[in-house]
């Protein structure tokens, strides 16, 4: 671990000099990747340089114990230095765990019903608005990409944007199978029924991380509607766009601009393509380990909400909440933070093994 932290920190020197070059800038994508790449060593070689002064300052204090007259004040310098040791070698595991390269990026969040009818649909509106409050408290930028509505007003279908600071590291354990326990609107007897929602969060991934050849796609146009077909557009403005290879299929209907559809829908397409490729990196890895915690198998049933009880439980981590009605209104963080710290501590014990 030490000679790559040594590394690093060489690196880190060297970066710092070519970024003091006065004609850095003359190249503005070079300029921004040894920025980020900056940006993403200075936390670890600080914590590398601090844990270098707490040895040299252990070495010092044990070199004072000899003194009688430094005794006492050695003693209180050797504790300080080993408490420092401990306390940045935690940090430096933590900052040397393979980073997940899309954590920084923005999302599409796909929500369909599921089991369920018309229950599902109205849930997955629930699951909407509970996104969308949760990015409102954290500052972020959310956009309608499509939506396919419901009489009653629910979502057969919906997927949204979501922009802002490190979107996917926090939204990432969301996809899956959320299941909903609630006497649903529509019940006269007043008995609990059960439905189910998917939800897909996909990173959202620009040209460069996956190219989409213009002649594997197929792009029809035709007329936007709403809920029961009631047309909101008299022009054919809604695109559909297929990728012939793979038969993933993008609908967006949202703009008045067949342009904007378009180029909203191959935004969504590149990402559903590049999630699905990176989904067959995943399988090859869970072919050897099983993690904890996952970016979830759409298909596994991954957290309950039960209003009767108000409330909220996480499955893969085995945590339940009795605060439906906040989560639901946006205050999802106690289990988002759960999640993270159970992937982390996963990681941990992988690197340990390794």
């Amino acid at each position: 671990m030490f000679e790559k932290l040594k590394m690093l920190s060489a690196r880190l020197d060297e970066l710092e000099m070519r970024l003091s070059a006065p004609d850095l800038y003359d190249d503005p994508a070079r300029a921004a990747r040894l920025l980020r790449e900056r940006n993403e060593l200075e936390p670890i070689v600080e914590a590398y340089r601090a844990y270098e002064r707490a040895q040299q300052q252990l070495a010092d204090a044990t070199e004072m114990l000899s003194d009688p007259d430094m005794k006492e004040l050695a003693q209180e310098e050797l504790q300080q230095a080993k408490s420092d040791i401990a306390r940045l070698e935690g940090e430096l595991k933590l900052l040397l765990l393979p980073k997940d390269p899309n954590d920084e990026k923005n999302i599409y969040v796909e929500i369909r019903g599921g089991a369920g009818g018309e229950e599902s649909a109205l849930f997955a509106a629930d699951l909407y608005r509970m996104y969308t409050m949760y990015a409102d408290r954290r500052g972020w930028q959310t956009e309608v990409m499509s939506r396919s509505e419901t009489e009653l007003g629910g979502y057969k279908e919906i997927v949204f944007r979501v922009a802002g600071d490190r979107v996917y590291s926090r939204l990432k354990f969301e996809s899956g199978v959320h299941r909903v326990q609630r006497v649903p609107e529509t019940e006269s007897q007043g008995r609990v029924h059960t439905s189910t929602t998917t939800v897909a969060v996909l990173p959202e991934a620009e040209e460069l991380d996956f190219y989409i050849d213009p002649k594997d796609l197929r792009i029809d146009t035709f007329r936007a509607s709403g809920a029961g077909g009631q047309h909101i557009n008299k022009t054919s403005s809604a695109i559909r766009v297929t990728h012939i290879p793979t038969n993933t299929v993008v609908e967006c209907q949202d703009e008045r601009s067949q342009h904007k559809n378009k180029e909203k829908a191959l935004s969504v397409l590149r990402s559903r393509l590049y999630e699905a490729e990176v989904e067959k990196q995943r399988a090859a890895i869970a072919a050897d380990r099983k993690s904890q915690v996952g970016t979830g198998d759409r298909s596994e049933r991954i957290r309950t909400y039960n209003f009767p009880e108000n409330r909220v439980s996480d499955h893969r981590i085995k945590l339940t909440i009795y605060k439906l009605d906040q989560f639901l209104n946006g205050d999802m963080d106690e289990i988002l933070d759960a999640l993270i710290a159970a992937d982390t501590a996963e990681k941990l014990r992988q690197q340990s093994e390794a």
